[in-house]
């Protein structure tokens, strides 16, 4: 039996998954468009630089029928194009840069404060599932897996506001202390 790309360790995805704009996930010029930025750290507090973040959301409504168009090709050359910046389609694709910096504009979830986001990076076998709360709508008490949470391990899971529209949310994929490893969920 030969060995699949998710029993080695990758990084496979970072060749084909990324994809024009995949970090837009909102129109441009939105008035409502947010931004969400960070930093993904492996145990050692050092930046991963080859990470793929996926953000997966509803649109402001609650809908989840999303748009497509993500992974539109040229008719011509057959190359990714990607969006068409004007539909929303609730779902992001985006890696890290050589600092391990993500960035992503999108607009605010209806239905539920928060980002689906799914971490695939260098070293991990499975990739891993985690939310990113963002302010303001967001009642820690309210929702069920924050309230269930130590304060320390729930703020892994904040979006800290860093400026007008835009919050910041670093991921850590290991860490204890005074840098806690971000939350993470396990689906059966």
């Amino acid at each position: 039996m030969s060995t699949t790309p998710s029993q080695t360790v990758g990084p496979f995805y970072g060749y084909a998954l990324p994809f024009t704009k995949g970090g837009e996930i909102a129109p441009a010029g939105h008035p409502d468009a947010l931004t969400v930025h960070g930093h993904v750290y492996d145990g050692a507090g050092a930046p991963v630089p080859d990470a793929l973040i996926e953000i997966w959301q509803p649109a402001p409504d609650g809908s989840r029928r999303g748009a497509p168009g993500s992974l539109r090709r040229d008719p011509v050359t057959g190359a990714v194009i990607g969006r068409t910046d004007v539909g929303f389609t609730g779902f992001g694709r985006v890696g890290t840069d050589a600092d391990g910096h993500y960035e992503l504009r999108t607009l605010p979830p209806g239905g539920v404060p928060y980002l689906s986001v799914i971490v695939f990076a260098r070293g991990l076998l499975q990739h891993l599932h985690t939310r990113i709360y963002l302010p303001g709508l967001t009642d820690t008490a309210a929702d069920p897996l924050l309230a269930g949470l130590e304060p320390e391990r729930r703020a892994t899971l904040l979006a800290v506001p860093h400026g007008e529209r835009l919050h910041r949310f670093d991921i850590r994929l290991q860490g204890d202390g005074e840098h806690e490893e971000t939350v993470f969920l396990a689906f059966d």
